[in-house]
Formats: C-alpha cells, structure tokens, sequence
C-alpha cells in the first residue's frame, strides 16, 4: 500500500514550521490575511495556484518543492525537470564545462541536489588519486568520498575541522529540504570512524578560525591547501539545472598555488 500524499495545507504548514515562520509573519510577507493562510493550513480552504507559488516565495521553497505543493493543491507542475543530458540543458552544460575547465590547474566539480558528481576538471585527480576504486563507480557521492574512511579522509590533515564542516552545510540541506536521501546521508557520514590522525582531535572553535574553513590535504607534491566556492545557476526554472552546484577549490596559500601548476605541467 502506497503512502497517502500530504494535503497542501497541512505541507504548507510543515513547510512554515521548517522555516520557523509564524502564520502571521508569513502571511505578512505574502500579503495575506492571517485568518485567510490559517484557513489554507487547516483545510477549510484551498490554495489558488496563483496563491501556491505566492506563499513558495517567502518560504523560499526549492523548484522541486514547488511542483509538489502544487500537485497537492490539485495543480499541474509549473516548473519541467529535464533530464542532465536533455538537449535543451546543452547550454547549460556547455557553461558548466567552460567554468571546470577555466579553473585549471585548480580542482573544480559539478553535482546534483545529493552530491552525486556530474562532472569535473583534470585537476580533480590530485583529490581522488589514492581513493578505494569502489568509491569512483558511478554514481559518486563527492561526500562519501571525502570522509569515508577509504576515500579522503586518511589524507585530510584538518580531517576533524573539514568533517563539521561539511555535516554543518549537508545537515543545513537536509533541513531546509526535507530531503529524505540528504537526511540518510548525513546519518552515514555521521557514523563514519574518523582516521588514525585525527582520533581525539576536536574542530577548531569558530573564534579561532581564519576566513573560512581550508581543506587541507596531503599530496604527493606536500601538504596543499584550498579554499571553496560554490556556484549555482542564479536564474534556473528548470528543476534539474536549479539543483546543480559547482564547487571550485582555490589555492589557500602560495605553495599550493605553486604545486598545482608544476603538477599541471607535468600531468
């Protein structure tokens, strides 16, 4: 027996709740009646769909999460989700490969909405050279990767700081979307054992941090260090392209910057 699906006022309260917005915060950016948005939760009354996509707005719903409420509400799907090798997603790619191939000699990646890899540059090869082969069959989860004990993580000097790091932005996603595969990830990334150097090591406290948290990498050409970035289509109606995310790492300091373009000539 399937799972009754939820009707779209009790989603639209859910939602309200996870954004920690009271009904009449809400219906105050939405410019509604509280009394209206409180007859939309409790069922007496049913969404427009001019009024679902007017309340996604400040809920700052995901595309995917639109449809959804939208289909709820008894409403077709405003937003297409297109296949990644879609021909109409062809530019989109094409921006995407000029932004991982402009970031040479510097590691850059693409992924989905559950850090699946969709693409990367040459330069990705100093991160996984060493990686367990079964980690690299497709589909490759890039969080897995890092911290699984026979991906990244024996590499990873600051392997206690990066780890929190990425729980804390994965366990934000997890959060923000309800997004049962994130959520599972996460707890399996929790569960992981942290490698022989960084056992006791504790995450360096926010006041003593630098600008941002480096990931800080052994290599055969020493010890290198980056920082991140992240990138996404600021425009996409497309819920495919809206979930692509691309991360580049930056040289941290001089001598990285130095080694990776030696490793660059010579590869």
């Amino acid at each position: 027996m399937g799972i009754e699906p939820l009707p779209a006022g009790t989603l639209l309260r859910q939602w309200r709740q996870r954004r920690r917005m009271s009904q009449m915060a809400l219906a105050l950016e939405a410019e509604i009646s509280q009394r209206h948005l409180s007859c939309l939760e409790s069922g007496r009354a049913m969404p427009s769909r001019a009024m679902v996509l007017r309340l996604a707005e400040p809920l700052g719903l995901p595309l995917r999460e639109r449809n959804a409420l939208l289909a709820a509400a008894g409403f077709a799907p405003v937003y297409r989700e297109r296949p990644w090798q879609a021909p109409d997603l062809a530019s989109a790619r094409q921006a995407m490969e000029r932004i991982l191939h402009g970031h040479m000699p510097h590691p850059a990646l693409a992924v989905d909405r559950h850090w699946t890899l969709l693409a990367a540059n040459a330069a990705i090869g100093v991160l996984i050279g060493a990686v367990a082969p079964p980690l690299l069959r497709p589909p490759v989860n890039v969080l897995r990767l890092s911290l699984h004990p026979e991906g990244l993580a024996d590499r990873i000097l600051n392997y206690a700081e990066w780890r929190a790091h990425l729980l804390a932005r994965l366990g934000h996603e997890a959060r923000s979307s309800a997004d049962p595969v994130l959520m599972r990830l996460l707890e399996e990334l929790k569960a992981y054992p942290p490698p022989p150097q960084a056992r006791g090591a504790r995450p360096v406290p926010v006041e003593e941090a630098g600008i941002a948290v480096p990931l800080r990498l052994a290599s055969a050409a020493g010890p290198l260090s980056f920082l991140s970035t992240t990138t996404v289509f600021g425009t996409a109606v497309d819920v495919t392209l809206a979930e692509v995310t691309i991360e580049a790492f930056f040289p941290a300091e001089e001598a990285t910057a130095s080694a990776m373009a030696r490793l660059a000539a010579t590869g």
